[in-house]
Parts: structure tokens; sequence; C-alpha cells
């Protein structure tokens, strides 16, 4: 059986650029300065996440645990382990309207992450989401970051959550039973992935001639 992939191999890999910009949107690095507008955004759509996201417990919504949870996602971004962006609309920086997280990267045979989001309330159905996604796609995709695969999991029921990762090309992977603790359950979820087709061999993955 080959070795399992080891995420300490993504040492080499350059950092990807803290600020991405689409036509209506600014995806920045979180960073403990955006405690507050994080704290903010997930108090008012704890009702709105819910059926989607894990439990969490009830100082989640505050700053404090927000900017502890804010410092780890920079030192993750600064490692090159796990890359956390921040969604704002364009000349607005006080306020976030959406997370998009590229965690459990692994480097090694694998170079794959796996993709989590989240959309304010009132933003969806203006395909901002997509937007978002196809930039901060693009930077996991590019030569500096070079990721192979991005894994994204969602609840059959998420008809929203669907028709982006369909829009931006992820192919069904299957079904996954009893995959995250959701909303007081064990949760099938359905498994898709996009393959990067710019990818770009390590030198050392070339064979000698």
């Amino acid at each position: 059986m080959d070795a399992a992939p080891s995420a300490s191999s993504a040492a080499a890999v350059s950092a990807a650029a803290p600020l991405l910009l689409t036509a209506r949107l600014r995806l920045v690095a979180a960073g403990p300065q955006h405690a507050a507008a994080l704290a903010d955004f997930h108090d008012r759509n704890r009702a709105h996440l819910a059926p989607w996201d894990p439990p969490t417990e009830p100082d989640f919504y505050t700053e404090a645990v927000q900017a502890q949870r804010l410092a780890e996602a920079a030192a993750a971004f600064a490692a090159g382990t796990g890359y956390r962006y921040l969604m704002q609309p364009i000349g607005d920086a006080s306020r976030v309207i959406g997370t998009i997280n590229f965690s459990n990267i692994m480097r090694g045979a694998f170079q794959s992450c796996s993709l989590g989001y989240a959309l304010d309330q009132p933003c969806e159905g203006q395909a901002l989401m997509t937007e978002a996604l196809r930039c901060a796609i693009g930077e996991m995709f590019s030569a500096r970051i070079n990721l192979h695969r991005i894994q994204a999991g969602f609840r059959p029921e998420n008809w929203r959550s669907a028709e982006v990762l369909k829009r931006l090309g992820f192919a069904d992977e299957g079904l996954a039973t009893d995959y995250l603790f959701i909303d007081g359950a064990w949760r099938v979820h359905r498994l898709v992935a996009l393959l990067n087709k710019a990818f770009i061999e390590p030198a050392a993955w070339q064979r000698p001639a």
C-alpha cells in the first residue's frame, strides 16, 4: 500500500496572494483584525447556516473566539497549510459577507485540499459565491500554490451549493454516508472534486530518461 501523503511536505510552496479582487468583491486573507466583522457575520447568519454547518460552542460567536481562530488561520496561510479568505464588498472593507476556506492541504503524491464556504443570507441569488470561488480556485490552481485537486462536500438538500459547484466544473464522486454531524444528526454528503488541468509536476517526480 502506498504511504499516505503528508501535510508537512507543503513547506516549499510559495504563499498565496493575501488580496484577490473580482468585479464586485475583495477576497482578503483572514486575520485577527477581522474578528469583530466575522463575529457579526456568524451571529447574523446563525439560523441560516445551522442546517449546513457542524455544531459550535456558545462562545463561537464572540469576538474573542473569532480572533483566536483568525490568528490560527493567518498562521496556516503564512505556512501554506491552509488558505482562508473573507469576502468583502468592493468599497466596504469593514464588512464580511462570506468566507472561503481551503483546508486539509496535503502535498506529497496527493496535492489536494478540502473546500468550505459560507455566504450572508441577504447576498444569496446574486452569483457572488460563484464569482468569489472562481477567483479563489484560480489562485489555488496557480503556479504559486499548484494544487492538483480540490474536494468539496454538501448535503444533497443544499441545492444552492450543488448549483454553484456544478457551474464551477466540480465532478460528482458519489455519496458519503454519515459523513458529518450536522444539525443534530449524522448526515449524508455528496462529494465532488475539481482537478487542475494546468498542474505542474514537481521536478522530483520526473523519471530519468
